[in-house]
Order: structure tokens, then C-alpha cells, then sequence
């Protein structure tokens, strides 16, 4: 358990949260104290962001006051790196809830993954002259259905329509920009689906983003209003039941998009997944493609901080790496 909350740490750190890799570290060094009785022998990845989620929205449903003035997402009024001894508390006094909210995958729903997904889309359209139809397997509430409105900052200018979403250094280098990029229907599936526009379920998200990351906060604020106008629909199912009968379409591209969750499939789900794209594939003509677009680390059985932009587009199905980045998204350096 020591070593998987220290790997955590150093993940957290090498991702620009120096919060919970203090947090992380502390608890190493608390063995059989706190930590051991909310995580047991659950000390992989999953379940530790899982620990850090459940504390999160304790803390934003303002039930830990005493731990709520070190999380800048509370109004912060103490420095975040002293948040340990109230942290422990709350481990303590909270833990067959926290046990509890362990059985629930991590809601992350990441904004900045808009970058990789778009650049993806944009090398379809390209690829071939029709709109998408996009599909998202582990779509959690849909935000990045959105993603084609939203505002992606680069060192050559801008690309998108003004937006309250603004990815900041999206980009390093540029996907093929000039492509018309129209996206036609928008539809996901997430074992747990949340309604974007549901308080309850922003609340979720929110605590699933690390509080010390302000401009992470602001970008998931942001999509909300996103969210809030343009309709998208993500359904109650696992990933290859979702895409159980999946066909080309004519007059369309249809993308299949996932992001930082192959990891968290079996060894079976996945399989039937990849089956399930093949079928489709092997049904692709010039007039109804069919793709598969990720940004999963290299080794996609298990989470990385740096991840590639992969693409496969039928008919043809060769494996494509478009770029690369870190698993929140940006950058995104395109090859």
C-alpha cells in the first residue's frame, strides 16, 4: 500500500497537483492508521482517486468545515499543503462512506481531452469530406460530446467558436485546422451516467477534479454552461453492449471516441469491444467510414501520464498515432 500511494504521489506531482501529492505522501506514511481502513488492500490507482473524490465531495457538500478551509474549491483560507491532519480526521470519522463511494469508477469527465478528441476529428473530416457522427464509450456526463464547441488556444491563434470553454495551450503544432468539421448526432454510454445539468451530479464531477488545478475547476465550470445549451445523450451502459449492432452510416463518418478508460475495462470487455469495431469496420465503405479514435497511455491495459492520439479509419483500419500528451489533454503535440 506504501508504495502504490507513493507511485499515486509522484503521478500527482508530475501532474501539477502538489496538494494531493503531499496528501498522498503523508498517508504512506501512515500505515495501518486512516488510509488502511478506508482502502484495505484497494491501493491501486482507481480506488485511491476514489478515496481523494469521496473526501472531495464531503467537503463540497460542507460536512467537513475543518478540511474545507485548505480546498481552494471550498474558498480556501489556509495553505493547501497543511490539509494532512484534517484530511486524516475526516478518513476517520467518514470512513463506511468513503468504503463505499470506492465501488464508484472516478467521474473525471475531462475538459482538457477536448484537445486530442477534436484534432482527431478534424483528421477524419479531413480524411473524408463527411460530418461526424460521434459516439463516446465511458462518456461520464457527455462534456467532451461538446467538444467541438468549445475554444482551443494554440501558438498560431485559435480554433473554435467563442466559448465560455477556453483550452488554453491546447495545441502544439496543429491537426489539419482547414477541415470542415460538422458534427451530426452526439450519443454516449457510461456504466454510471450523470446529468450535466443535475447540481447533484456537477457536485460529483467537480469533486473528482483536483482542487488545487483552478484552471481545471474553471474549464469543467465552464462546460457546464456548454452543456446546459447544446443536447447530447449518454445512455446507462457498458461499453461493448453499447455498441452491440454499431454500423456505418451513409452520408456520415461514425466515430467511436474514448478516453483514460481502457484501463478500467476485463480483458473480456475489451475484446468484445475491438470485435465489435472490426464488425463494423469490415461493413465501411468511402461513403459511410467508420473510425476509432482514443487517447489511452501506450500500453492501454493500464493508466499513464503521457497518452497518444490513436486513430484507426475504415475502410483500411491501419492503426495511425495522430500525437501525444498528458492524460488531462493538454498539450496535445501533433506528429
Amino acid at each position: 500500500m506504501r508504495e502504490a500511494l507513493l507511485a499515486q504521489a509522484r503521478g500527482c506531482a508530475k501532474l501539477g497537483s502538489p496538494m494531493y501529492a503531499e496528501l498522498l505522501r503523508r498517508a504512506a506514511d501512515d500505515p495501518g492508521g486512516a488510509v488502511a481502513g478506508v482502502l484495505g488492500e484497494r491501493a491501486k490507482t482507481g480506488f485511491v482517486l476514489g478515496m481523494l473524490g469521496t473526501v472531495h465531495r464531503i467537503v463540497l457538500e460542507g460536512r467537513a468545515p475543518e478540511l474545507a478551509a485548505y480546498y481552494p474549491t471550498a474558498g480556501a483560507t489556509r495553505d493547501p499543503l497543511g490539509a494532512w491532519p484534517a484530511f486524516r480526521d475526516v478518513l476517520v470519522e467518514h470512513a463506511a462512506e468513503i468504503r463505499e463511494g470506492l465501488a464508484d469508477p472516478p467521474q473525471t469527465n475531462e475538459v482538457g481531452r477536448a484537445a486530442p478528441l477534436v484534432g482527431g476529428l478534424l483528421a477524419v473530416a479531413e480524411a473524408t469530406g463527411l460530418p461526424i457522427r460521434l459516439l463516446e464509450i465511458g462518456a461520464s456526463a457527455g462534456l467532451n460530446l461538446r467538444a467541438d464547441h468549445f475554444r482551443l488556444l494554440h501558438e498560431g491563434g485559435a480554433y473554435g467558436p467563442e466559448s465560455p470553454v477556453v483550452l488554453h495551450d491546447a495545441w502544439r503544432g496543429l491537426p489539419p485546422v482547414d477541415a470542415p468539421l460538422a458534427v451530426v448526432e452526439r450519443l454516449g454510454c457510461d456504466t454510471g451516467p450523470l446529468d450535466a445539468t443535475s447540481p447533484e451530479a456537477r457536485r460529483r464531477l467537480l469533486s473528482y477534479v483536483w482542487p488545487d488545478q483552478t484552471a481545471r475547476v474553471e474549464r469543467l465550470r465552464a462546460a457546464f454552461e456548454v452543456a446546459a445549451r447544446v443536447p447530447a445523450t449518454v445512455v446507462r451502459a457498458g461499453a461493448a453492449d453499447f455498441l452491440d449492432g454499431l454500423a456505418p452510416e451513409p452520408g456520415a463518418a461514425t466515430v467511436v471516441w474514448h478516453s483514460t478508460m481502457w484501463a478500467y475495462l476485463s480483458e473480456d470487455e475489451a475484446a468484445r469491444l475491438l470485435r465489435r469495431l472490426d464488425e463494423a469496420g469490415a461493413a465501411a465503405t468511402g461513403e459511410a467510414p467508420v473510425a476509432h479514435l482514443s487517447f489511452e497511455g501506450r500500453d492501454a491495459s493500464r493508466l499513464d501520464a503521457v497518452q497518444v492520439v490513436a486513430l484507426r479509419l475504415w475502410p483500411g483500419g491501419e492503426r495511425v498515432v495522430l500525437g501525444e500528451g498528458p492524460s488531462h489533454g493538454l498539450p496535445v503535440t501533433w506528429s
